[in-house]
C-alpha cells in the first residue's frame, strides 16, 4: 500500500477557491481501480493549509491513475510543497 500525505500553502483568500477546484478530482480518484481513500480538505486551524491524504493499494494502479487524471492546473497558487508517499507494508486498527 502507497499512503501520499501531507499539505500544501496557498494564499488564504484563494484556499477554499482551490478545495472546491479539486473537488471533482477527489471524486474521481475514490472510483478509481487501486484507489482505497482520497482527500484533500482545508486545515481547521491554519486558513493558508490544504491538507492532501491518499491510500492507494499499488504503484501500477496509482500511476495508472495520474496518466489519466487531467488534475487541475492552478500554475503558482501552491506556496510551499510538504507532500510525502509513504511505503506501508502493514496494517491495524489505531484503536485498542
Amino acid at each position: 500500500m502507497l499512503i501520499i500525505a501531507g499539505h500544501v500553502t496557498v494564499d488564504p483568500e484563494e484556499r477554499d477557491e482551490l478545495v472546491e477546484r479539486f473537488a471533482d478530482l477527489v471524486r474521481r480518484s475514490r472510483e478509481a481501480p487501486g484507489c482505497l481513500d482520497a482527500a484533500l480538505t482545508a486545515d481547521s486551524v491554519d486558513p493558508s493549509r490544504i491538507n492532501n491524504f491518499e491510500r492507494w493499494r499499488s504503484w501500477e494502479e496509482l500511476d495508472a491513475w495520474r496518466a489519466r487524471c487531467d488534475a487541475p492546473d492552478v500554475g503558482d497558487a501552491f506556496l510551499a510543497v510538504d507532500v510525502s508517499m509513504f511505503d506501508a507494508s502493514g496494517e491495524r486498527s489505531p484503536f485498542p
